[in-house]
């Protein structure tokens, strides 16, 4: 039991949210994200657009977060950031950022794997969230990832299965995209389900070995079939935009729920904990939950907020490494490809 208050300023930047983070141990005290709303009109993101609005909102996030925190950044214990993976422009403006602060602070610096983050982020200490116990399967799902991995420690993971080509974030969107609905579209897509037969339509799933996964035959598939159908009648999509949401979501969602299985029949691990922002999905939380009734797993998911892109899963990764000392020097390097355990 650590009795001493250990705080962190923990900083994620490696996509297109900026977001600062104060943590005392394992309590968020602030966690202040930054959207950039710019890349709403290119739909998707443009990554030098991002870093130049990283430059922009970094300072402003911190300070708020400190502030929210009610805290003096000479009262820090030591800095945390994303090292690595995301986009290069985005993560050198955090780690430049957080490199300066520790060394004009003369705090330790540590860097975290955002993957790691996502997976650690069901150890922030919230009455609404329970923690899950070792071993347990982590399976991170968002815009930029889909993996399934095996956790057996802190800073024991063996990634099982991963994707080959698109993450599942991304077939979300690009779907919703060919469906003509606006970026970020997996949450309408989500929402639009909801009102639809999630049968209608049939799309095929990919046949991938073992626990990867592949997206872009399914994306393709779905490309076709709305050229098709808008075809012999040019108000398909808006006519049955509910149900092409449902059976697009079903399918993607059998996809997941399929590895999952057979993750849970190879390890013979029965605690399931999910992370990254597709988490939010109503469907994903419906299927586990049904999951835990059905097959007696028992399910994980965080807070809406410690799903998406955050600092606070950094700050959580950042504190558990100080209590290990593992620290970094100046001489760190922002990784675009960081794989979990190297």
């Amino acid at each position: 039991m650590v009795n001493k208050k250990i705080y962190i300023l923990a900083i994620e930047s490696s996509c297109d949210d900026t977001s600062a983070a104060i943590l005392c141990n394992t309590k968020v005290l602030s966690n202040v994200v930054a959207t950039q709303e710019i890349h709403k009109q290119y739909g998707g993101v443009v990554p030098e657009l991002a870093s130049r609005a990283h430059q922009q909102n970094i300072v402003p996030v911190v300070h708020q977060a400190l502030a929210k925190a009610n805290i003096d950044k000479k009262q820090l214990s030591a800095i945390a950031f994303t090292r690595g993976p995301g986009l290069m422009g985005s993560l050198l403006v955090g780690a430049s950022f957080a490199k300066s602060l520790s060394l004009g602070l003369n705090i330790p610096l540590i860097e975290v794997n955002h993957m790691e983050a996502h997976i650690l982020a069901h150890f922030i200490d919230d009455e609404s969230m329970t923690v899950p116990e070792f071993p347990f399967l982590g399976m991170t799902i968002s815009g930029g990832h889909t993996q399934i991995v095996r956790v057996n420690n802190y800073f024991d993971m063996e990634v099982l299965g991963e994707t080959l080509d698109d993450a599942v974030g991304e077939a979300f969107d690009k779907s919703a995209k060919l469906m003509g609905l606006p970026y970020p579209g997996g949450p309408l897509v989500d929402k639009n389900a909801q009102l639809g037969n999630p049968r209608a339509f049939d799309f095929p799933k990919p046949k991938v070995e073992g626990l990867n996964f592949s997206f872009s035959g399914l994306k393709t598939s779905i490309l076709y079939f709305l050229q098709r159908e808008t075809k012999k009648n040019p108000d398909f999509v808006a006519e049955n935009i509910n149900d092409i949401c449902a059976s697009v979501q079903y399918t993607i969602l059998e996809i997941l729920m399929d590895k999952l299985k057979l993750a849970v029949k190879q390890t013979g691990i029965q605690q399931i904990a999910i992370g990254g922002g597709v988490a939010a999905n109503s469907g994903i939380r419906e299927r586990l939950k049904e999951a835990e009734e059905t097959l007696g797993w028992k399910t994980y998911i965080p807070k809406f907020q410690y799903c998406t892109d955050n600092a606070a899963m950094i700050g959580i990764v950042g504190y558990l490494k100080f209590l290990e000392k593992q620290f970094t020097d100046q001489s760190v390097g922002a990784k675009a490809r960081y794989a979990i355990g190297s």
